[in-house]
């Protein structure tokens, strides 16, 4: 084998690792951040003022200034929004993971649960 051979294994096999160890990017489906003043503020330059008005949507997931709900696996199109599973967590408690609804109008995006909770509807932050 010669040293040329053994470089290029040693790279391949230092590749491969890598690729492993970095997670997968969570799944881009909207179009931008949504959400409220704060929220939007958040987004933009990633500060928060700790304001209780706090909401803010990205492919991420929804957070308030009291719960935040992380977007797992593949959203779902529907008619007018998106279907996603979501893992919340909401003064320090985990809730079982659920499915959230993301109904888009020209008002911006709600987020509905199946227990009734509706945040929203946010505009698109600019």
């Amino acid at each position: 084998m010669s040293l040329n051979t053994i470089h290029f294994s040693i790279a391949s096999a230092v590749l491969a690792t890598i690729s492993i160890a970095v997670p997968a990017k969570a799944a881009t489906f909207l179009d931008g951040a949504y959400g409220s003043k704060e929220g939007c503020i958040y987004a933009r330059t990633g500060e928060s003022s700790g304001a209780d008005d706090f909401l803010l949507l990205n492919d991420d997931g929804v957070t308030t200034s009291v719960s935040a709900c992380e977007f797992k696996g593949m959203p779902k199109k529907t008619a007018n929004g998106f279907t996603i599973k979501a893992a919340c967590e909401a003064d320090g408690e985990v809730g079982p993971e659920d499915t959230a609804t993301l109904t888009k109008s020209a008002k911006g995006y709600t987020v509905s649960f199946p227990d009734g909770t509706k945040l929203g509807p946010m505009p698109k932050c600019r």
